[in-house]
């Protein structure tokens, strides 16, 4: 069996899908399918070309047994609309010229979206190809950029709706990372097959018994004794991370407990404007970091907070960064409704759940799990015992490659 796999983003880009397709395409190639990545030259999340690919059209590398075909791509570090879509659209163009040229044929091409464009090289690949065509949806584009005011212009919008119907009924599959993403497809589109390929975590690579912490808190003026919240991650408009800061000034005469916002994105200059202007002295900014140094970082944490904006939009939703804490044993308060507390907060018990965007629950939350150590040990190991019978990556991997197999043979 052969899966050419189409994604503008992969490593040694640091980020969700990144990580996700990467661990994906490794599991599977493990299991005999032989697996082509078809992707961008790396620039996320600084938008800067990575050093070893500027100025390339086109690189071919190995990585971990699979084979990479990278093409060029626009980046600019204008967030506007215009520059936007001249970066989607440079990668959907560049990605079916050089896509073209890989050799043979595939039984399966698999296109991460968003972004949503990406489908137009999808489309035409899979039939140069004669590739069944899998479209795996992270996230409800266009309707997400449109609920979050991302795109407000009517006939972009109405082209991307357009499009996402088409490509659903072009698909073999379509998979999506959480059931509320596979339910919200099957709703409106009754026909299209759908399949929950979730996110999930490599438990012997965040596995708190052989990890040993790093010097972090020293290395970043924390005490051994500081209560350390952390969120790590994109620092996007979805994630709505005033909120943090909101809460954190309730905390500024406690110099014990101390926030740290690790990342990058749209929202960071605006939040660090926040912390200056209203001197929120106990939150700290920090640059993300390979994905090699997280799992002694959040041995060296005590709690994450994992928010989501207050929209119907996120019911649906699972912040892919939630794994990673729980299988490392760190409890996590969570202020994402709908099916990420029904399964981590009501099922797995592995977290405290706050209404999202509401900071005093946020505070309430913290001043619970700061002053009872039991329980936050008792969240920490349900959430290692949740992950492993749930979203280990090896199952989920094995699971797809058998729905790999039935489509297969329905040829």
């Amino acid at each position: 069996m052969k899966l050419l796999i189409l994604t503008q983003y992969f490593p040694p880009e640091v980020g969700a899908p990144q990580n996700r397709l990467f661990e994906l395409a490794v599991r599977l190639q493990a299991v005999g399918i032989d697996v082509t990545i078809l992707t961008a030259m790396p620039n996320y999340p600084q938008m800067e070309i990575y050093k070893g690919y500027t100025g390339k059209k086109y690189v071919y590398e190995e990585t971990a047994g699979l084979k990479i075909h990278r093409s060029s791509i626009f980046v600019s570090k204008d967030k506007s609309i215009i520059p936007r879509l001249r970066n989607y659209f440079s990668f959907v163009i560049s990605s079916a010229f050089t896509g073209r040229k890989i050799p043979g044929y595939f039984d399966f091409l698999l296109c991460e979206s968003p972004p949503l464009f990406l489908g137009y090289s999808a489309m035409y690949l899979s039939r140069r190809k004669k590739a069944k065509l899998i479209f795996n949806v992270s996230d409800l584009w266009p309707e997400s950029a449109e609920k979050l005011g991302v795109v407000n212009n009517k006939a972009l919008l109405g082209m991307a709706y357009r499009l996402e119907e088409r490509l659903y009924r072009k698909s073999a599959l379509v998979t999506g990372q959480t059931q509320g993403i596979c339910e919200s497809i099957a709703n409106r589109f009754p026909s299209v097959p759908t399949y929950w390929l979730p996110n999930g975590v490599d438990l012997d690579f965040y596995d708190p018994e052989k990890v040993k912490a790093a010097n972090w808190r020293k290395e970043n003026n924390f005490l051994e004794t500081d209560f350390i919240l952390i969120y790590a991650g994109i620092i996007g408009i979805a994630q709505g991370l005033e909120l943090i800061l909101d809460a954190a000034k309730y905390f500024v005469d406690r110099p014990g407990i101390k926030f740290v916002l690790m990342g990058s994105g749209p929202e960071k200059e605006r939040l660090l404007h926040k912390k200056e202007t209203e001197q929120i002295t106990n939150v700290f900014f920090i640059d993300g970091v390979p994905k090699s140094q997280m799992p002694s970082i959040l041995k060296s944490v005590n709690a994450a907070i994992i928010p989501l904006r207050k929209l119907d939009l996120f019911l649906g939703a699972i912040p892919s960064k939630i794994f990673e804490s729980l299988a490392m044993k760190i409890p996590v308060l969570l202020g994402v409704d709908g099916e990420a507390k029904k399964l981590f907060i009501e099922k797995g018990d592995c977290g405290i759940y706050f209404e999202p965007e509401n900071v005093l629950a946020l505070r309430e939350a913290i001043i619970l799990l700061e002053n009872d150590e039991k329980l936050a040990a008792r969240l920490g190991a349900n959430g290692r015992q949740f992950v492993t019978q749930n979203f280990n990556r090896e199952n989920i991997a094995k699971q797809f490659h058998q729905r790999l197999l039935m489509l297969l043979a329905t040829n």
